[in-house]
Parts: C-alpha cells; structure tokens; sequence
C-alpha cells in the first residue's frame, strides 16, 4: 500500500541504522498482522493447471468455472485469491503490450470476446475475496522457439531481449530495456484495474539446467560495468525489477500491495551464517532472489517463501524455516505468509491429511506469521481436500 509502504521504507532504513550501531527507533514498527490474517489461494493459468479447465472454452464454460471456484473459496473460509493474469509474457486482459494468452483461448493472439481480468476482478469482490494480480516476470514461452509466438510479440520484434535456456524462452533481466517493459506490463494492470494487490513468483532467472550455462555473457560484458562477479550481477538485475515495482506502485494514487513469493530457503547456513539450518537450493544462488534485501529496504508488503516441504524434512524441514523466516521479517513491517504445498498432500506417507493442518498449527507459534497460501486451488478440491476440512474444522488454526 502506498502509505504503509513509505513508513516501511522509513522503518527499513532505521533499521539499517541500527545495525551499523545507532539507536535506532523509540517506537518499534506497528505489528505486521494488525490488518488480519490472509487465507489465500494460488490460482493458476498456466497450463491450465487451474483456470480455464483447457484453452478455447465457451466464455460461459470458462465463467462458470471461475465462479465455482470462488464457491470452493469461500466454503473454505479463505479471504485472498491469487490469479496468474501473466502466465507466459502474454496476457489475459487487452493489453497494449503483449498478446492474448493461448492458455485462455487455444491461440496466442486471439481475442476471446470479453475482458476476462474485469470479470475475475469482478466476481471476487462481489464475494468480499481480495484480488492480487499474480505475474510471471521474464518467462516468454515453455518452448524455446521464437517463431512460434504471434509474429507481433514483443520477443520476436526485439530478438536482442530474449534468450532460450533449459527448452524454453525467457526475457533477458539483465537488461534494462526488459526491467522497464516487465514493469510497464505490471502498472497497466494496477493504473486500469481495481486489483487489491501485485504478486510475482519465484521464477526470476531460470532454474539451473544440468550442463547449461546463462546465455548472458554478453548481456554482463555490455550492462556489467562495475562488477566483477556475475552473481552479484544477477542480484542486481532482480532487485532492480522489485525496486522499480515497488517505486511505481507507491507513486499510484490508489493503495495496492506488493508480495513476493520466493522458493522457501533463501541460502543454507553452511554458504552463509545468516541462512537456514537447510541443505536445500538456494534462491540467492540459483534465481538470484535476495529476499532479505527486498525485506531489509522495504520493497515488497509482504512475502510468501514457499516453504513446500513436511515438518521433519532431512534437508528442509518446515519446522525450521518458519522460525528462519518469521526472523528475517521480524522488525520490520513486512507482512510474512507461509507458501503451502496442498498439491502434495497424497504424494508420501509424510504429506498425509494431517499435515496441513500442523503447518498451520506451528505458525500459530511465531507472531510473524500473518496467514497463509495454498498451492493450488485444483488440489482444494482434489487430492487435498480431506486436508483442507481438517484446516477448517480447526478454528485456532484459521
């Protein structure tokens, strides 16, 4: 929220102070959840993981199963809806930028006769469900072939922007050119719809690919001026995006968060003192997500680490990271939303139809924690649906 965020800023700062020895505030931050628990629910578009149920449906099939989802939503007490409006560098709204998704009408490109973001908008708020407006930021495709996108994607009239890694394609972030675009992308939705909140995932840079190297050498030899390690680069590039985010947004004469939901150990205590007890992947060293610098300036409302791992986990248990993150934000106006992995629940003796339920039980210990989010709604009323009764019969825990 613009306001909040400009005390957080001020906040952020005093804290920096204090670190390097001052006295830092009389008065501590105000508490991060004074605003209420979230229960939220990832919704995702792309390969219609969970809205639409398959490309090129009836307008009136792909409504009628967006409302039936909020139904589920709403039986289930959750508050927040999170909807992936920016799955592949397309769009599922008319936009000035990029085409129409083709996980929305079976062809890149095609209109589908209505503005399906207005209307998603629409039916949550008229169910008293907040809406945050999820985007992907540098994925352009699945597949790594430019040709294959509509002949007047931005990818393809600026072939300087892209790289292929891993079979698919993706903006190149260390790019300048691409941070503004991505961001412009960002505030045409925030400026032309009521969205209750802006969301990115934990895709920044790509995943590393076994025996692939970052095809950016030559994005570091002509934008790396003043580096000398090409990690470090990298971090800059993604806090370069978050910052001109949360800059932007702020500058909106309207309130509208800012969340970030990184993969849930930012670094292992054995590469850094201030990590994790964790021997997991490291956001830090892999995506190039310094979440904590995001946390400690005071650019993002709130963080959702994906923390999608079992209490008990060898090398990431999830009764360690909580406490590891509820620290990370305490302090500071940050709002703190555990990732949950319902998708799982089924998979292993471990994700039984307790272990939700206990996730949320251990939060309840750590103050930080302002709620939760649920990966993805088709699991809600799937293979964790079991699960989610036992969440919601147990009051104190929702």
């Amino acid at each position: 929220m613009r306001v909040v965020r400009v005390v957080r800023v001020v906040v952020a700062a005093m804290v920096v102070a204090l670190g390097a020895g001052g006295a830092g505030p009389a008065n501590p931050p105000p508490p991060a959840c004074s605003d209420g628990q979230v229960r939220a629910v990832w919704i995702a578009t792309v390969q219609n993981i969970d809205w639409p149920s398959r490309p090129g449906l009836p307008v009136a099939d792909q409504q009628r199963e967006y409302r039936a989802l909020l139904d589920e939503v709403q039986r289930l007490g959750l508050n927040t809806v999170i909807v992936q409006v920016r799955p592949t560098a397309d769009a599922l709204w008319p936009s000035p930028y990029e085409p129409w998704s083709h996980w929305l009408t079976g062809r890149q490109g095609a209109d589908p006769g209505y503005d399906p973001l207005a209307f998603l908008v629409e039916e949550a708020h008229a169910r008293g469900l907040r809406f945050h407006a999820w985007f992907n930021p540098f994925r352009v495709s699945r597949q790594a072939d430019p040709a294959q996108l509509v002949p007047d994607h931005p990818a393809r009239r600026h072939p300087e922007r892209v790289f292929a890694y891993g079979g698919q394609l993706y903006y190149d972030p260390g790019r300048p050119d691409v941070r503004d675009f991505v961001v412009d992308v960002v505030l045409d939705v925030a400026r032309r719809y009521p969205v209750d909140g802006v969301h990115f995932d934990d895709y920044f840079y790509p995943y590393p690919v076994e025996g692939e190297e970052l095809p950016d050498a030559g994005t570091f030899a002509e934008f790396g001026s003043g580096f000398t390690d090409v990690g470090d680069w990298r971090r800059h590039n993604v806090d370069e995006l978050v910052r001109a985010t949360s800059q932007r947004l702020a500058a909106l004469d309207r309130d509208i968060e800012f969340g970030i939901s990184p993969f849930g150990i930012w670094r292992n205590r054995s590469a850094d003192p201030r990590g994790s007890a964790t021997t997991g992947t490291q956001s830090y060293d892999t995506t190039y997500a310094d979440t904590l610098t995001w946390v400690r300036e005071g650019l993002v409302d709130y963080v959702v680490p994906q923390i999608y791992w079992e209490i008990g986990h060898p090398a990431a248990d999830y009764a360690a990271l909580v406490p590891w993150w509820a620290d990370a934000v305490a302090g500071t106006p940050v709002r703190l939303y555990t990732g949950q992995a319902a998708y799982k629940v089924g998979s292993s003796p471990a994700w039984d139809d307790g272990e939700l339920a206990e996730h949320l039980a251990l939060d309840r210990a750590h103050p930080e924690v302002c709620g939760a989010v649920f990966f993805s709604a088709r699991s809600l009323t799937t293979n964790a649906a079991a699960a989610m009764e036992r969440v919601w019969s147990d009051q104190n825990v929702c």
